[in-house]
């Protein structure tokens, strides 16, 4: 049998697993850095974006509508190709962390805004009555709560990082995709190479995909059961709003 998925295509890839082993482990190490660093800058602009001050509220939106209407490969090839013109060669690994964390830190600080402003405001005014600054109320007071709204968008964005970080394969960034091309391209085994990585995809990200359906269905769930119990007229008061921390 010849043809794209030929049977010894399969058992070359089967021989060489080894090949697609070190790129994934590779994509994994790339996509939880990334999503870590990812996750401090969202959290710090998206602070920003609901601030009393006019000036972190433009510094969050210059950076978000920036790379956010920007392409990814363009941003992968600015630290690639642009930098060293400065003087400053980074390795690929390198730039795979800071592309892809800045890139992937937009959407977590959109997903942070909604998520803080998901909170009614009285939240953060009776923190403000309590002697809270601004930080301690969102630390203490509005993020607690947020978190419960900002987890599922946040699962999708995972996934997505997950899937960018194939961008690196342009650049040599020994990810699952260059790994996957690199073979492919030396013996002509694309057919099997191909559907082999995007299955390694795809257990990667569709965990993610479930796990951010199932926070849905029980945050729903849990909000339903509370505005059930609610009784009428009557609001909820602020949580853990008590005394100002030490």
């Amino acid at each position: 049998m010849t043809g794209p998925f030929a049977l010894f295509k399969w058992q070359a890839l089967l021989v060489d697993w080894k090949v697609f082993g070190q790129g994934l482990l590779t994509t994994v190490l790339v996509s939880l850095v990334a999503l870590l660093i990812a996750l401090v800058l969202g959290a710090v602009f998206g602070t920003f974006a609901t601030s009393r001050n006019a000036f972190l509220r433009s510094v969050n939106r210059v950076y978000v509508e920036f790379i956010q209407n920007t392409p990814l490969v363009i941003q992968v090839f600015f630290w690639y190709n642009g930098l060293p013109y400065i003087g400053i060669v980074l390795p690929t690994l390198i730039i795979g962390f800071a592309a892809l964390s800045i890139y992937t830190g937009a959407y977590v600080a959109e997903v942070v805004r909604s998520g803080i402003g998901a909170i009614p405001r009285g939240q953060l005014e009776a923190a403000y009555s309590q002697g809270f600054t601004y930080a301690g109320a969102m630390r203490h007071i509005v993020l607690p709560q947020a978190i419960k709204v900002m987890l599922p968008p946040l699962t999708n964005v995972a996934v997505n990082l997950i899937k960018n970080s194939s961008v690196l394969a342009i650049i040599a960034g020994g990810d699952l995709m260059y790994h996957t091309d690199s073979w492919s391209s030396g013996n002509l085994y694309y057919g099997p190479a191909y559907v082999f990585t995007g299955l390694l995809y795809f257990s990667l990200c569709y965990p993610l995909t479930r796990l951010s359906r199932r926070l849905e269905e029980i945050f729903h769930a849990g909000d339903s059961a509370a505005e059930g119990g609610k009784a009428p007229g009557r609001t909820a008061p602020a949580e853990a709003i008590g005394r100002n921390p030490a």
